[in-house]
């Protein structure tokens, strides 16, 4: 659907005049430099890619020293269908044990 050619020139000539500044000379704190970068803003960006640059080492270097796996050697062992040479279980019972007696009866 087009619409007239009278119907759409005002509404294009209205839209440009809205789009200018307006002329009292308050430019709404944008003078003649606004826009422009400084040598300061380079060296502040170049500061920020540098200290990427050290963030992206630093954490390839945490990363590598990840394990592959957070499972318990022993969860590893089971899974493989082995039985762990020494999996404590005999100290972590007795712990449970003491865990559960209230303090005042702990003999």
């Amino acid at each position: 659907m087009m619409l007239p050619a009278f119907a759409t020139v005002p509404v294009l000539t209205g839209a440009a005049a809205l789009a200018q500044q307006p002329g009292s000379g308050d430019n709404g704190g944008q003078g003649e430099d606004f826009g422009k970068s400084s040598p300061v803003g380079l060296l502040l960006l170049l500061l920020f890619l540098i200290a990427v640059v050290f963030l992206v080492r630093s954490m390839t270097k945490h990363l590598k020293r990840v394990p592959a796996s957070f499972d318990e050697p022993g969860q590893q062992a089971a899974d493989a269908g082995e039985e762990p040479a020494d999996s404590g279980t005999a100290e972590q019972e007795k712990d449970d044990r003491a865990e559960a007696t209230p303090r005042g009866e702990r003999t």
